[in-house]
């Protein structure tokens, strides 16, 4: 493919990635963090847990590397993996998954939405639903492959969508509903009516349901439902999950796409000039965790739970009004009632006010609707009830 010279600076630019002067713009997480770091301030900005995932995982990636598996894993993935992949969703779902044909090992989620789009995409004239507000790399990932992105809002304090919103912008130029769920970053589950609405629409449009499943095993109240359970939905899903959320290893990278072959195929001929391969030994490690018994699966849930309703408590002490969240590692919080009118800069205040680190919730979303979420902030609670403790003490003591 010829990119003309210049029309890469021209996405970014779009995309928000550069300045006008060629400068890369930072994520928010990474200013923030940085921000953190500066500080002192306990970092509840980036969705990162402090705490080592389980040593039977780690000891798996050691024992890889001891025994030599320190080259390119094959295009697709490990077998292993692979394997494993196939086994959780037959598992935990009841979906059957050809891991020779219909799985894809990526480095992370995030490279695995990314390949996914830019190898659905056909032109300008394609549209990507999202529900706003949205992980940020969705808005960046679409511009990339030249499409154009149609948020449905998700308005405070529940996040679910407006149905005859949603059914208003789905159309027959939709090319990709991409949905999050549980959501990032509000931290909501879709109903099953939500679910429904998506999987009649995708049918009518001839639209693909792409997933972002990586808190699949953090749902707080009952189990996880991907859409590609639901009558209908198969044949046009693809479900995309990781490894880093649910064994709190988020820096190793190793995520997957399970569904119909054909699409998976053209996922993995986009993949394989991005990264190629992941890490080999992090890919044999990962198959071992997915194998790990359904109390550890469990608990991982209810650990979490707690976690955020610790933290929510603390939260509401400090006077924020709060959503409760029914899944993910974060909580969305409204700070009008501390006088607030500009999340942003409370954000960016909040450090050195209250040696606390948070993300606006405008972050999430396109410039034009910045003033529908112009006062909430999201907080993650992946950390150690300790940190969780002393941040909540932090913020009720603000001045």
């Amino acid at each position: 493919m010829h990119i003309p010279p210049g029309a890469w600076r021209r996405t970014a630019a779009g995309a928000g990635l550069i300045t006008p002067d060629g400068e890369a713009v930072p994520t928010i997480f990474a200013e923030m963090s940085a921000l953190a770091a500066a500080t002192g301030a306990i970092n509840l900005g980036q969705g990162f847990p402090d705490e080592d995932g389980p040593e039977v995982v780690r000891d798996a990636a050691r024992r890889a590397i001891a025994e030599g598996a320190n080259q390119y894993a094959p295009g697709r993935g490990v077998p292993d993996l692979l394997d494993a992949v196939a086994e959780h969703q037959q598992r935990f779902y009841g979906l059957t998954v050809d891991p020779a044909r219909e799985a894809l090992i990526t480095v992370g989620a995030t490279e695995a939405l990314a390949a996914t789009l830019l190898a659905l995409i056909d032109g300008p004239d394609d549209e990507v639903v999202v529900f706003e507000p949205f992980y940020d790399s969705y808005a960046a990932c679409v511009a990339l492959a030249g499409a154009k992105l149609v948020p449905v809002p998700l308005a405070w304090p529940d996040f679910q969508p407006d149905l005859d919103v949603l059914a208003s912008v789905v159309s027959d130029r939709t090319r990709v509903i991409l949905v999050n769920d549980p959501h990032n970053p509000t931290g909501t589950v879709f109903t099953r009516a939500v679910q429904d609405e998506i999987v009649r629409l995708a049918e009518r449009h001839e639209a693909i349901i792409v997933t972002d499943e990586v808190y699949e095993h953090l749902v707080f109240d009952g189990p996880h439902v991907p859409l590609a359970t639901l009558p209908g939905a198969s044949d046009r899903t693809l479900s995309i999950s990781s490894a880093g959320k649910t064994f709190s290893l988020t820096g190793w990278k190793t995520g997957w796409v399970t569904g119909p072959a054909a699409l998976v195929s053209a996922v993995m001929a986009v993949k394989q000039f991005l990264t190629y391969v992941g890490p080999t030994p992090f890919q044999s490690a990962i198959a071992a965790g997915l194998r790990m018994p359904d109390e550890f699966f469990a608990s991982v849930a209810s650990t979490m739970a707690a976690k955020s309703a610790l933290l929510g408590t603390g939260l509401r002490a400090a006077g924020f009004d709060v959503s409760t969240p029914g899944g993910s590692y974060f909580t969305v919080v409204d700070a009008a009632p501390l006088g607030v009118t500009d999340a942003d800069a409370f954000c960016r205040e909040l450090p050195a006010r209250a040696g606390v680190v948070g993300i606006p919730i405008t972050a999430f979303v396109v410039p034009e609707h910045r003033d529908r979420y112009a006062t909430l902030v999201r907080f993650a609670a992946c950390k150690r009830v300790e940190v969780l403790s002393e941040a909540s003490a932090r913020l009720a003591g603000m001045g």
